[in-house]
């Protein structure tokens, strides 16, 4: 019996299921997929799922024909070439309209009846035209898609301030939702400088340990706020989370160290 596996299309495309057909293939192996009426590179990004294993959770959006052969591999490269070509078309074409758009790059399908066109706007692009020019030119279906800043620096690849390879163009498969309320939990600082990624929006690994100091703020008073200690009541100046060492000024220059237990509830007054 067949099972599923989990494959990222071509280059730029998300990962989805596809029924393996018995398939012999390990994680990373290029293989040749049919879907969307149309036959796709892939990439294995998995292990295999029985069928029954996965009725209730995921469904497959094609099936592999076959791993990649040598031709195979010669073919993407010939694909892309002619992307290379095609990306210069089509922003000659864009200049010509006047369309406001930022092409970034194209992509054809493995069997060459399909051209895939990533770009970014500010708003709304009215494009029919284009396509119609473009199917007329290539002679292929042309899709064009309209992406955000996040799949952009996926897309385009690169380092991040921690010097590392950037987490959405390594591992991370799909973006989850961020807000200024994971800094405000992890009490980083709120300088857009500080918290944004090379995309200009929170960093993805906001959220990495977010629900860890979520527990652990449990029973910490919050900055700024007031608070009473054995010397006397004061405002809260600093905070270490993860120690749980709340720094308190207590007037005339005094500071003083409080090691709150994780199990002690600490009444914040916000007056």
């Amino acid at each position: 019996m067949g099972k599923l596996i989990q494959v990222r299309l071509g280059e730029y495309r998300p990962v989805v299921y596809v029924d393996d057909r018995d398939v012999e293939c390990r994680r990373g192996d290029h293989v040749v997929v049919e879907i969307d009426r149309s036959t796709e590179m892939a990439q294995v990004a998995s292990r295999s799922v029985p069928k029954c294993e996965s009725d209730k959770k995921f469904f497959a959006s094609g099936s592999i024909l076959r791993k990649a052969t040598a031709a195979d591999m010669r073919q993407i490269e010939h694909n892309r070439t002619k992307a290379k070509d095609a990306l210069h078309v089509c922003i000659g074409k864009i200049t010509e309209m006047k369309l406001d758009m930022n092409m970034l790059t194209c992509e054809y399908a493995f069997d060459g009846s399909k051209a895939m066109f990533y770009f970014t706007a500010e708003g709304r692009v009215d494009f029919r035209d284009l396509v119609k020019d473009l199917a007329k030119t290539f002679r292929a279906r042309i899709e064009l898609k309209q992406i955000g800043v996040r799949d952009r620096a996926k897309m385009v690849e690169g380092y991040g301030v921690c010097g590392q390879f950037l987490c959405c163009a390594s591992f991370i498969k799909d973006f989850s939702q961020l807000s200024i309320k994971m800094a405000k939990e992890q009490a980083l600082p709120l300088n857009p400088s500080k918290i944004s990624g090379v995309c200009g929006r929170i960093k993805c690994c906001m959220a990495y340990e977010y629900h860890v100091y979520k527990e652990l703020n449990k029973g910490l008073p919050r900055m700024g706020g007031k608070m009473d200690t054995p010397e006397g009541k004061g405002k809260v100046i600093n905070l270490n989370i993860l120690k749980r060492l709340v720094q308190v000024d207590i007037g005339d220059g005094k500071i003083v160290k409080i090691n709150i237990p994780s199990s002690d509830s600490v009444k914040d007054d916000k007056k």
